[in-house]
Formats: C-alpha cells, sequence, structure tokens
C-alpha cells in the first residue's frame, strides 16, 4: 500500500493519502484517495501488463463517459483517474425493487455503450499503438475454446463441432466496435451526470455482435444475471442496435443482425460452458461471494444452455454439432434440480411483457 501510494503521489506531483480500498480485482488494487486540496482520485494499480496497457490506451477513447486518466506510471505500473463518485451502480438497480428505474438503467447502458461504440470508430490504430507501448503485443482478449478444451468439459463432442466452432470464432472480427471489455452491470455507476463506465481494463474492438448478444443473453460473463421481461430486453436491444448504425450501417439489416447475435450468443455459452462447467461438476455456489440475490453457477449454466437452444431454434438447420451438445449437457445435468433462473428482482414475475 505504501509503494503504491508513492508512487501514485510521484507521477501525480501531489501527495495522495488515506486509501480506501475499492475491492479491484485478482489483476489489479483499485483505491479512492484524498488529494492535498480535499478532493479524491482513483489509484489503480496492476498484476497484469496486458490490462494496464488497454485501460491506458480505452480511458481517452470513451467519449468522456469513463474516468478521465490524470497521470500514468508504466514502471509500476499504475494510473490515476478522476472519482466519479459512489452512486448506485447497474447491478444495484436490478437487484432493487423499481422496475422503473431499473428499465431506465438499462437504457442508458444500452445507448452509453452505443455512443462508445461511436466514439472509438476510425481510432483502432490509435488504441493498438497507445496499447502495444504501454503492454507489450499481449492485447489481453478473453481465448476461445477448441475442441480440445470442451473434451474434459462437454458430455459428448460431436462430429463437425470443430468446424462450427471455427465458423463461430471468426465473428469476433465482424462489424468491429470499440468496447471497454467488461460491460457488466457492476462497473457501471449511475450518476447525477448519466452513466459513467468504471472499468476498461479489457478496453479494445470486437463485434458489435458480441456486445449486443450480452443484452440478450443477458450480461454473458456476469455474476449478475437473471432474466428479463421479453419486451424490457427487445427494447435495449434496439437502443444499442441504432447507436452502433452510426458507425455499421448495415446492420440495419435485420436478417443479418439477426443471425450475428444468435452466433454472439452461441460463442459466450461456449466460453462460460468453458469457464463454469469444472467449478459447477464439483459443487453449486453462488455466482458471487457476498451479493444477493444471485444465481448459482448451475442455475445459470441450465439457463444459458436453454436459451441457446432456444435461440438456434430461430436459425433452422445451422450449427447441429453446438446444438447436439448443448442439448446434451442439459439432459447430462437434469439431477441438478436447481430452480428456474427467475427474472431480476426489480421486474418481478407479474411484471408485464
Amino acid at each position: 500500500m505504501e509503494k503504491i501510494l508513492a508512487a501514485a503521489s510521484a507521477v501525480l506531483g501531489e501527495r495522495v493519502s488515506r486509501p480506501v480500498d475499492l475491492g479491484g480485482s485478482s489483476r489489479s488494487h483499485v483505491l479512492r484517495c484524498e488529494t492535498g486540496d480535499g478532493g479524491t482520485v482513483v489509484v489503480k494499480a496492476y498484476l497484469d501488463a496486458s490490462g494496464f496497457g488497454a485501460e491506458v490506451a480505452g480511458l481517452p477513447l470513451g467519449g468522456g463517459l469513463g474516468p478521465r486518466l490524470l497521470a500514468v506510471d508504466p514502471s509500476f505500473p499504475l494510473i490515476v483517474m478522476s472519482d466519479l463518485g459512489a452512486g448506485p451502480s447497474l447491478a444495484d438497480v436490478l437487484l432493487g425493487e423499481s422496475a422503473d428505474a431499473a428499465r431506465e438503467g438499462l437504457l442508458t447502458w444500452a445507448r452509453t455503450y452505443g455512443r462508445i461504440a461511436v466514439a472509438g470508430a476510425g481510432r483502432r490504430h490509435e488504441w493498438e499503438r497507445s496499447r502495444a507501448a504501454y503492454s507489450g503485443d499481449g492485447a489481453g482478449r478473453r481465448p476461445f475454446p477448441e475442441v480440445g478444451d470442451l473434451r474434459e468439459v462437454l458430455p459428448v463432442v460431436p462430429a463437425g463441432l470443430g468446424g462450427e466452432l471455427t465458423t463461430l470464432k471468426a465473428i469476433v472480427e465482424r462489424y468491429p466496435v470499440f468496447s471497454p471489455g467488461d460491460i457488466c452491470p457492476d462497473n457501471n455507476l449511475l450518476t447525477a451526470d448519466g452513466l459513467r463506465v468504471l472499468d476498461f481494463e479489457s478496453a479494445g474492438y470486437h463485434s458489435a455482435f458480441l456486445e449486443a448478444a450480452y443484452v440478450r443473453m443477458p450480461f454473458a460473463t456476469c455474476w449478475c444475471a437473471f432474466r428479463l421481461p421479453p419486451r424490457v430486453e427487445a427494447e435495449i436491444e434496439d437502443v444499442y442496435r441504432k447507436e452502433v448504425l452510426v458507425v455499421h450501417p448495415e446492420l440495419a439489416d435485420d436478417e443479418l443482425w439477426e443471425a450475428g447475435v444468435r452466433q454472439a450468443v452461441a460463442v459466450w455459452t461456449i466460453f462460460m460452458t468453458w469457464v463454469l462447467v469444472p467449478r459447477a461438476r464439483e459443487r453449486d455456489e453462488p455466482m458471487h461471494s457476498t451479493r444477493t440475490p444471485v444465481p448459482s453457477r448451475r442455475q445459470l449454466l441450465r439457463y444459458r444452455w436453454s436459451r441457446l437452444l432456444d435461440e438456434l431454434d430461430r436459425g433452422g438447420d445451422e450449427f447441429p454439432a453446438v446444438r447436439e451438445a448443448v442439448r446434451a449437457c442439459l439432459e447430462s445435468t437434469a439431477e441438478w434440480e436447481v430452480v428456474e433462473l427467475p427474472r431480476y428482482p426489480a421486474f418481478t414475475p407479474t411484471e408485464p411483457g
């Protein structure tokens, strides 16, 4: 802690003190610190160089919708950012009691990420140069599993699965947009100035479809994942889509959009199957160690698999091997006997649509 404060003070050019731990992750330490004039800043010290480089490069591309980058120390490495305050997160609102507040938060969330996509349009080379300067040649992108990775995870590996995974993996580069990366509800702060994004540690360019799938699933890789009313889900997806048409107007084609989002749902579901199944087989535990309510690993997996089958049914006969593998996942875990994933607490079971 003393080393972090000393390095932050040196690079900022004024003393920071009285740190408050904001949580961070296994990849970083995040501290709210006081400055000499009584203000506060946020100091983030990294254990992962790729996360450091992505965030330093990504914050200036955020269109003013994230923290301002105040100082950078590549030798530590750490950054000092403006403090966005301590308002409720989107997760707090979704787990709360107001459907109106949750709906408005989701609409603002979708609009914000669409606008960030627009702000980063045409700036990919700028981001890549900056990221490489601070973290070398590692982009920090989440890996996508190959067939060999899934053999220990899936109950069956159907013929043709490898080819279908190759097809799905290609979606990552289609219709790219800039994104902070980790767009889960707890990384979004609802402030007096609107929604502000807290985390650019996984920032970079990936398909708009991968972002849109976060709406439809919802929140592909997050602990704060329950069901949305279909009406609300469609509304927030439409808001994001309209914003991103500024970058990729061809996505106004409904057939193209539906196929792309459907494939992105498959990509995220396969990825999270790879991540969660080994731990879920061992025992069922909550997706978050301290927050409540929260789904369990098994509960979330079974929902993801069921939802993907519904999506694939809309696509006709595409991806039969993926379909067979996912159906086998559901059949082989029937003994888990978990209750169906409910709606977000803010959207009661009687909430229309």
